[in-house]
């Protein structure tokens, strides 16, 4: 299945981690989380990207158009005709990506449209460039077919930014917890699932957010369903985010690290 990826927006809450580049492109080791969510997907057999670019998106089109030489051994040949080859490496991949200009300023419903001549007519997987998580992405694509919805989200707990306090009648605190997991209701993950009719629900707008009047309107109609993953999920939307996973990747225990 295709992966529509995006990667557009403006960052604006992690912009104290990196103004000059897009989010999508903020490290996490040595490669920009944008390649940590592809490289999840490719490891579950999804390997044929779609980018949707929009501020400083040359930034993500030259990583892309570059990776060969970032990562391999290379020989160039210099003459009247230049020669560049790339010696076969440990991250050699077999990956297609288009790279889609969907504009500046659109919201996230007008670049998924504006991709709609790259997905085709059939089911496809999209999902945000700024999130990693551990979810089966095996057992979400069957849910989803099992279900028979336009649309699946994955139902994430949120990560619990403060520590938790559990106290008696009396003031005695009998529980802490530090930054658990949320014990509240479920929030969207990303990680979606959808049929090629959502397109349907996207009319010509440059402001049209996917998460406020197509996702309503598919509830309204009961075309939406939630696939529950009680498992890791993180944004990275703040300098905290981004300095927890990078200590989950250099101490090794990055829990989406499936390669």
């Amino acid at each position: 299945m295709k992966v529509v990826i995006l990667c557009g927006g403006y960052g604006t809450r992690i912009r104290d981690v990196a103004a000059d580049i897009p989010k999508p492109m903020i490290p996490v080791g040595p490669y920009p989380i944008l390649w940590h969510i592809m490289r999840y997907y490719a490891h579950w057999g999804h390997k044929e990207f779609v980018l949707c670019l929009g501020h400083l998106g040359h930034v993500i089109k030259d990583f892309i158009l570059n990776y060969q030489a970032r990562v391999a051994d290379t020989t160039v040949v210099f003459g009247e005709q230049t020669k560049v080859i790339y010696h076969t490496n440990h991250d050699a991949l077999d990956w297609r990506v288009t790279l889609a200009d969907t504009g500046a300023n659109a919201m996230t419903g007008a670049r998924l449209r504006r991709v709609r001549r790259y997905v085709g007519d059939e089911e496809f997987l999209f999902t945000y460039g700024d999130g990693l998580g551990d979810v089966d992405l095996g057992r979400l694509v069957a849910f989803h077919r099992e279900r028979g919805k336009l649309l699946t989200v994955t139902g994430v707990r949120p990560p619990g930014r403060f520590g938790e306090l559990e106290a008696d009648a009396a003031g005695n605190v009998v529980e802490f917890n530090e930054k658990p997991q949320s014990s509240g209701g479920l929030i969207s993950g990303g990680f979606f699932v959808c049929s090629p009719r959502v397109f349907d629900y996207l009319p010509d707008d440059e402001g049209l957010s996917f998460e406020y009047e197509p996702m309503r309107q598919l509830v309204r109609e009961g075309q939406m369903g939630v696939y529950r993953h009680e498992g890791f999920w993180q944004p990275m939307d703040t300098q905290r985010d981004h300095l927890l996973l990078n200590q989950l990747w250099s101490s090794g225990r990055a829990p989406w690290k499936a390669w």
